[in-house]
């Protein structure tokens, strides 16, 4: 039993690292870091900053996932982030997810 548990344990962090390593992946992929950085402002927010603002936020998630997709402006200053239409819903998702998970 306790070896079941310890290989439950290992399995979601590394499925935690995994997931991490994909909405950095994705990010990057998507020329998310051209206007973001994890931990300092650019054009737009730190990704840690993101996070700290919604902690705790049980609609972050789906709000963050259309901000994305749609683009918008106000929250963070006047530059407005551009619509990312072209990035799959399912990869908005794991960015979004990622981002959130930073601490």
């Amino acid at each position: 039993m306790k070896l079941a548990a310890i290989g439950i344990t290992v399995g979601l962090l590394f499925g935690s690292q995994a997931m991490a390593n994909d909405g950095l992946a994705l990010a990057q992929k998507n020329a998310c870091m051209a206007c973001h950085q994890v931990d300092k402002k650019v054009v737009g927010p730190a990704y840690k900053d993101v996070a700290a603002k919604y902690k705790g936020d049980k609609t972050a998630e789906a709000k963050l996932v259309k901000k994305v997709k749609e683009g918008g402006k106000g929250v963070w200053g006047e530059i407005p982030m551009p619509p990312n239409a072209q990035v799959k819903d399912e990869d908005i998702k794991t960015i979004v997810h990622w981002i959130l998970s930073l601490k």
